[in-house]
């Protein structure tokens, strides 16, 4: 019996549970390190730098996406189209989702007017998806507060085009020239 119990998951008696939890999160902050380190590591070996997110044009950016994967490609072309036309857009690509490098987010999106944040997965919550949570999450906690809104998109594979990208920007856009967020929770390619 005792050798087949792999086949049953991981098993932790009540009596330690909490102590366990909780070292497991202290395990999940320093995690943050030791991920830098290896990205160090890795650079070295193959110039390839990685770290928590990378940032697209987003030192001047006055209104950015955050969004992760492949997304962030579409993304990049949509920022460049919007430069050549005079606005200031930017993307903010998570690489790292756990643990979420909340602080670092909070600080690289803090000077921005106004932020959209996507996700590929809706939440039964009805306060948006779980990039955008732990996003204005961690900005409240880092005492930054951007106006900041959440579009689910791209449920079932559907295609999301630089057309689609681009109202996201459009619609911040409007943000910043009006002060008024309105629904904070959309769907970006929905049929309606």
């Amino acid at each position: 019996m005792i050798k087949n119990l792999w086949r049953y998951g991981p098993l932790d008696l009540q009596a330690y549970l909490f102590e366990h939890k909780r070292q497991q999160s202290e395990a999940m902050k320093n995690a943050k390190k030791v991920i830098l380190e290896v990205s160090k590591e890795f650079e070295k070996m193959t110039g390839r730098k990685y770290g928590f997110f990378e940032e697209y044009k987003l030192e001047d950016a006055e209104i950015a996406i955050v969004c992760m994967n492949s997304t962030a490609g579409t993304t990049k072309y949509t920022v460049d189209k919007l430069r050549e036309k005079g606005v200031k857009a930017g993307l903010l690509k998570i690489r790292m989702f756990r643990p979420f490098p909340a602080e670092e987010v909070a600080k690289a999106l803090s000077h921005l007017k106004a932020i959209a944040v996507l996700d590929k997965a809706d939440s039964l919550n009805a306060v948006g998806g779980a990039l955008f949570q732990d996003v204005v999450s961690g900005m409240y906690v880092s005492n930054v507060h951007v106006p900041t809104v959440n579009y689910v998109y791209g449920i079932g594979g559907r295609d999301t085009k630089s057309d689609d990208i681009e109202k996201v920007y459009n619609d911040l856009s409007e943000i910043v020239k009006t002060k008024d967020i309105g629904n904070p929770y959309r769907y970006l390619g929905v049929r309606e």
